[in-house]
């Protein structure tokens, strides 16, 4: 594993605290309607995503997701402000503003989505991997659900082709402790969500997701038992989202003690906590870096603002590959 210096955990800093901010500012505009729609908000759980990167390879490592995947193609290289105006439904945005929300997506990064079918996301990681392992990129695949995801079919049609075919492929379950409004001990006889690998004798375990350094050992694990041709891991990343499922969330199925409780670990307090341990960083250095933050984020904010909205004939163009289709007219 790339070894973990004072230089990652300032960078983890700095990253994690964008992310936080990031999503705050959106929270703030989804209220005043600029953004609209569902928006599901990642704070919280920015140790999973942390760890994840330093494990990963960006140039061939590939991504995929659910739908709260707003801070995850930033990690992997995406310009934050087109991740903002894709949710502003601007024209400048990861898709030109048609995914929105739950769909940024970006090829050039190999970050998939953003998905918005709960578990939709699960057999089409494992097709990517095996692409990878086709064409023979020694590229590594994190798949990522939430707790509510596993119990969909298709993750253990998957667990079994992925772990029959040896694919490279690290599925990584994100418990946040609720399934929407619903508790993983209301949905399932069982809370360790890592077993259900026992069945395909898939590698599996928990992990601590509130720690980015236990996140990047655990995933650097998993990813280099995959290079090597031995196949899938599961990961159940246990973690805790501060928000609601979504903005329409009004979070009755648990109380503002618990919340408050689970803030007391977090994963931004606990590397700030071990940077002013270790003196890798002054106060008056932290408060430069919290300005820079401050400072990308209004400029993503801009960005989305003045962008301007797609064409309407744009809808029709992505849709529709055959020119002078019948059925659709031209003009508007």
């Amino acid at each position: 594993m790339k070894k973990i210096t004072k230089k990652t955990y300032l960078d983890w800093y700095e990253n994690m605290l964008f992310w936080r901010k990031f999503e705050d500012k959106l929270a703030q505009v989804y209220i005043n309607q600029k953004v609209r729609g569902f928006l599901h908000l990642y704070n919280g759980q920015e140790a999973v995503l942390a760890g994840a990167l330093h494990a990963m390879d960006l140039t061939k490592d590939k991504m995929i997701t659910a739908y709260r995947n707003h801070v995850q193609p930033i990690g992997m290289g995406v310009d934050p402000k087109r991740v903002m105006a894709e949710l502003y439904g601007k024209a400048t945005g990861t898709s030109q503003g048609l995914g929105g929300s739950m769909h940024i997506f970006s090829k050039e990064h190999r970050f998939y989505g953003g998905h918005g079918i709960v578990g939709g996301q699960i057999p089409l990681g494992a097709g990517l991997a095996f692409a990878d392992k086709y064409k023979g990129n020694n590229a590594v695949t994190l798949c990522y659900m939430g707790d509510g995801a596993v119990r969909q079919g298709s993750l253990h049609e998957t667990f079994n082709m992925a772990m029959l075919w040896k694919l490279p492929v690290v599925f990584c379950c994100e418990n946040n402790g609720y399934a929407m409004g619903t508790s993983v001990a209301r949905a399932a006889n069982h809370t360790d969500i890592y077993k259900l690998g026992l069945g395909y004798e898939m590698p599996c375990k928990p992990v601590d997701g509130m720690k980015p350094e236990v996140v990047a050992k655990e995933m650097d694990e998993a990813m280099e038992r995959a290079r090597r041709g031995d196949g899938p891991t599961f990961l159940e990343i246990r973690t805790y989202r501060y928000r609601g499922h979504s903005m329409s969330d009004a979070q009755h199925y648990r109380t503002k003690d618990e919340v408050a409780k689970k803030q007391e670990e977090d994963p931004i307090s606990y590397v700030l906590h071990n940077i002013y341990k270790n003196k890798w960083a002054t106060e008056a250095e932290i408060q430069k870096v919290d300005k820079r933050v401050k400072e990308m984020v209004s400029e993503c904010e801009k960005f989305a603002e003045d962008s301007p909205y797609p064409d309407k004939d744009l809808m029709y163009n992505v849709v529709y590959d055959q020119e002078n289709y019948p059925f659709i007219p031209h003009k508007l």
